[in-house]
């Protein structure tokens, strides 16, 4: 029988996983974040195009001659300060809250086919995650952008400098669009990755193994991408702007989509795919992993103590 891990194990998994994908995938992140923001007024140098990102491996090699290899790394530290906090709540507590919904609501609390509260639990455990981990966010965009590195002497002094400038909602600046998008993407790439993995066991297609948790995650990482874009460059855009630039993010959209229609709101979107399809295959790999091993760990040192002192 095996033995389901712990909600601590299930956090600090999460946390683990998340963190070290990010190190993998951090260039794509910046090169995502630079295309995002292309073409803003408040962020481009005069005589600078609006086209001068072009492209994923276009906009990577542009930020590594231009600014040296390192600025691909603009805002690691915060980013994973921001992994920590946010996939810890957003995938670590996702099974538990699903379990508590489906014993308030009705039904088995495994294998629950209902997907109105998987999806409930996506958006709870996503805006929960917000919740704690907004000012790493805000920072690490700002570090991300041009030039935002020498804006601050550090991750902690732009903490400092934002909270004085800016007030604790500077801090918390775009914190409803990052709601808003953390809660499709939580829900999205969840429930998907849910979804499909209990789609692949179920009809014995592949074994609870790396190949089929590779394969839900892959899937679960295009999906979430299609639901996702629209308003991650919104938050994207809102969070870099200075104070009085937009009122609200709301305004930030309508300015968007007066400025380059429809197409501005999926700016970006090959390496926001190819940023979140390595991420999830990465992450979710790494967690069904990690959960499984510190599971067995933890039940091995149990074992052995009993066994000791009996």
């Amino acid at each position: 029988m095996t033995e389901d891990p712990t909600i601590s194990v299930k956090f600090f998994s999460a946390g683990i996983a998340a963190s070290t994908a990010d190190l993998f995938t951090f260039p794509l992140d910046v090169a995502k974040v630079r295309l995002q923001i292309q073409g803003e007024g408040v962020v481009t140098t005069a005589g600078v195009s609006a086209a001068k990102y072009r492209g994923m491996l276009g906009t990577i090699r542009t930020i590594a001659k231009e600014e040296g290899f390192f600025a691909l790394y603009n805002g690691i530290v915060p980013g994973l300060q921001r992994q920590m906090c946010f996939a810890s709540v957003r995938i670590g507590l996702y099974d538990t809250v699903k379990g508590a919904y489906s014993q308030v609501f009705g039904g088995e609390t495994k294998h629950h086919t209902n997907v109105p509260l998987r999806i409930a639990a996506g958006i709870t455990t996503g805006a929960l995650a917000v919740l704690c981990a907004q000012p790493t966010d805000v920072v690490k965009v700002r570090f991300q952008a041009p030039g935002g590195k020498s804006r601050y002497n550090g991750c902690f002094d732009a903490y400092r400098r934002i909270g004085q400038s800016e007030g604790v909602k500077g801090l918390w600046k775009g914190a409803i669009p990052n709601i808003t998008r953390n809660a499709i993407v939580n829900a999205a790439e969840l429930v998907s990755y849910d979804l499909i993995k209990e789609f692949i066991l179920h009809r014995n297609l592949m074994h609870d193994t790396l190949p089929c948790h590779f394969t839900a995650a892959f899937c679960a990482g295009f999906i979430t991408t299609c639901f996702a874009s629209p308003v991650d460059v919104v938050k994207t855009r809102f969070m870099n702007s200075g104070p009085g630039i937009y009122n609200g993010a709301i305004d930030c959209a309508v300015h968007m989509y007066k400025e380059n229609g429809v197409m501005a709101f999926y700016k970006g979107f090959v390496p926001n795919y190819m940023r979140l399809g390595t991420w999830n295959i990465l992450t979710f790999v790494l967690f069904e992993q990690l959960k499984r091993g510190l599971t067995h760990a933890t039940r091995d040192t149990k074992t052995s103590g009993d066994v000791m002192y009996s």
